[in-house]
């Protein structure tokens, strides 16, 4: 919590900086107040987080080309708020809307592009829809799978993630393979999280 009062501090202090020397309608103002909206949603001050990041979503709406990555990343944003605020609805607009602009504009196997359907998999679990959920979710573990650089743990989360909705939909046998998949890569990996570990570890056994 204190690093992240401290790095708002720095967030607030670069905003008015540009604030004086910049329009109200350029795009790095947008920056600003996407990080400072990032950091009030991570420690917990909703309303603050969404003002500011509906206001850097505005300004790159404006001053920015309709697949632009950044309007993306605002949209991806806002979207992950409105997840973890429970209003899912909202989540999956958004983050529909992200995944619009980085199918257009990104290349086919960007990291992005994996968050993108993961978050749209979400939605679809959270709704029960969970066939739906693991078709996205297999788009974002293919694009981790052939990465120039494996990132590990969003590699393994995939394979999780998979896992525990053959899980609720009752193959047992699929879901066992998606987490000893899981255990392995973070096994294998350089620094390996000891509770994920013994997390997939309960999954499999």
């Amino acid at each position: 919590m204190g690093n992240c009062t401290k790095a708002l501090e720095l967030y607030k202090k670069a905003l008015q900086i540009r604030e004086n020397s910049l329009l109200p309608s350029h795009p790095d103002m947008a920056t600003s107040y996407n990080n400072i909206g990032s950091l009030h949603e991570k420690i917990g001050d909703y309303p603050e987080a969404i003002e500011f990041l509906e206001r850097a979503c505005k300004i790159r709406e404006q001053s920015l080309p309709q697949n632009h990555p950044d309007l993306a990343t605002s949209y991806n944003n806002i979207g992950s708020f409105y997840e973890k605020t429970g209003d899912y609805r909202k989540a999956f607009e958004s983050h529909e809307r992200a995944l619009n602009i980085r199918e257009q504009s990104l290349s086919r196997n960007h990291p992005d592009l994996a968050i993108s359907y993961t978050n749209i998999g979400l939605y679809y679990e959270k709704i029960g829809d969970y066939l739906k959920a693991i078709d996205f979710y297999e788009k974002a573990l293919k694009i981790r799978k052939h990465a120039s650089l494996v990132n590990y743990p969003d590699l393994a989360a995939s394979y999780d993630n998979i896992g525990e909705l053959y899980e609720k939909i009752g193959d047992y046998a699929k879901a066992m393979g998606f987490h000893e998949k899981a255990l392995v890569i973070r096994q294998q990996s350089r620094a390996p999280n000891a509770s994920n570990l013994a997390s997939d570890s309960n999954k499999i056994g």
